[in-house]
C-alpha cells in the first residue's frame, strides 16, 4: 500500500492513495479559521468507521441478512498532551434491512471491531473502543 502526501499552502494538503484517489485535508488556520478540508485524525476516525462499516455489510450479506442501510456514527475523546491520541472511541452502528436479527448485527459488529478491522486493531493500542447498535426494520 502506498499514499502520497503533498503540501499546496498554508495548512492546507492533498493526499493521493496509491489507487489515484485524492482528498483535500488541512486544518483551520488565519482569522477567518476556514478548513480546507478533514484534518488527519479526522481521518483517522473516518478510516476506522469505513473498515468496520464495511465489516459489518460484509459479513452480514454473507450470512444472507436483508440489509438496506448501515451507518456507523463514531464520537472520539483525545489525549490533552502531544501527541494527542484517541484515548476513548465510540462507535454507534445504525443497521437498516427487512427482518433482521439483533444477534446477527451485535456479532457481525463484535467481529469486526474485535477481530477484523485492522484500524480497530491499531486504535486499540492507546484507545479504549466501545460499540453499540440499533436495527431498523423497513
Amino acid at each position: 500500500m502506498k499514499a502520497r502526501i503533498k503540501w499546496v499552502e498554508g495548512r492546507t494538503f492533498i493526499g493521493e492513495s496509491g489507487s489515484g484517489h485524492k482528498i483535500v485535508l488541512g486544518t483551520a488556520f488565519g482569522p477567518e479559521g476556514g478548513s480546507p478540508g478533514p484534518s488527519a485524525m479526522e481521518l483517522v476516525l473516518i478510516g476506522l468507521g469505513g473498515c468496520s462499516g464495511y465489516d459489518v455489510v460484509h459479513i452480514l450479506a454473507k450470512g444472507r441478512e436483508a440489509i438496506e442501510d448501515v451507518v456507523v456514527e463514531l464520537e472520539a475523546e483525545r489525549a490533552e498532551q502531544d501527541p494527542k491520541v484517541f484515548t476513548r472511541i465510540h462507535m454507534h452502528f445504525v443497521v437498516k434491512g427487512r427482518g433482521l436479527r439483533a444477534e446477527k448485527v451485535k456479532r457481525a459488529i463484535a467481529l469486526s471491531v474485535e477481530k477484523y478491522c485492522s484500524a480497530s486493531a491499531m486504535i486499540a493500542k492507546t484507545a479504549t473502543i466501545s460499540h453499540d447498535f440499533e436495527v431498523l426494520d423497513t
